[in-house]
């Protein structure tokens, strides 16, 4: 890849000309998961050798805070079952999306000028009962797949990712390079920023959603040649983009049909990569069957 900053109508030319429209047919909904073939889900399910698990879900947000307006809902009911029993209920309640909750973006929660994955056109799809188009019941079966890690704090020497240095797309190339990752069609890239480490030393990513520090719009053309099914990130896209587009990395999603796992946490999957020597995993997501949705909150969990 070329070590510059791409130009605006450079990042236009990765949304729309290098798009995947039309290539798994032109009433296709499952996007990119398309190349989750039962061989493919064979061979990520090979790389387990220990074990070993981990979870990329954050806590379920109930607590309001300058990245959560919007915080979740757990209401609790405790009843009595006679004789001498009992029991307990409850309810939850999210609005998701955001810089809070672990979540999966399905293909109808962006778009731009040009459309909808696919080409549709959101006029005629999303409608106040539910989407009816790239929604998040098309992945019901679940994605499980080869995961791979990129931790760009290891790569760099430093704890996180700054507003100054954002995580650029030939960084990405290097990265693999280093710890001996070869990109494979239909792998889950998972990108680490260190956003935990983040908020030890300063307000909280996402306080501020118009300024935050993560992946820049040159990371699309990797995204893309990379060829993967999933995008797993803690940082989400560098902001602003700089460009005056509504949606950079974000994009990937209406244009590549390549699902994005939004605020994973990945401090916890950086460190057992390091203790066990390798960066490759099998990773499963299972999305809620919610017919309509844009999406759902998940619980990924990387096997070793």
């Amino acid at each position: 890849m070329e070590r510059r900053i791409p130009t605006r109508k450079e990042v236009l030319a990765y949304l729309k000309e290098d798009r995947n429209w039309g290539r798994w047919g032109n009433d296709d909904q499952l996007g990119a998961v398309n190349m989750l073939t039962p061989e493919k889900r064979i061979a990520a399910a090979r790389l387990v050798r220990t074990g070993r698990a981990v979870s990329l879900c954050r806590d379920f947000p109930k607590t309001p805070a300058p990245n959560n307006p919007t915080p979740a809902i757990h209401y609790m009911k405790r009843g009595v079952r006679d004789p001498n029993g009992g029991l307990a209920v409850d309810f939850y309640g999210i609005s998701y999306h955001g810089q809070a909750t672990t979540h999966l973006d399905a293909l109808c929660h962006v778009w731009d000028h040009n459309g909808m994955w696919n080409g549709r056109n959101p006029d005629d799809v999303i409608t106040f009962d539910g989407a009816r188009w790239g929604s998040v019941e098309q992945w019901k079966e679940g994605i499980m797949t080869r995961g791979v890690l990129l931790d760009v704090p290891r790569y760099r020497g430093v704890p996180f990712v700054t507003m100054e240095k954002p995580i650029h797309g030939w960084e990405l190339e290097d990265i693999a390079k280093e710890e001996g990752i070869t990109l494979e069609p239909g792998d889950a890239l998972v990108v680490y920023g260190g956003r935990d480490k983040w908020d030890e030393v300063n307000p909280v990513w996402g306080s501020d959603p118009a300024r935050r520090p993560g992946l820049h719009a040159s990371c699309l053309k990797f995204i893309r040649q990379s060829d993967c099914c999933l995008l797993v990130w803690d940082m989400m896209d560098f902001t602003p983009n700089g460009y005056n587009i509504p949606w950079a990395v974000h994009g990937a999603i209406f244009a590549y049909g390549i699902g994005l796992l939004d605020n994973a946490l990945l401090q916890p999957l950086a460190e057992a990569c390091a203790e066990e020597g390798r960066y490759e995993f099998m990773l499963t997501v299972n999305p809620l069957l919610v017919r309509g949705g844009t999406g759902s909150p998940v619980n990924p969990i990387a096997l070793f």
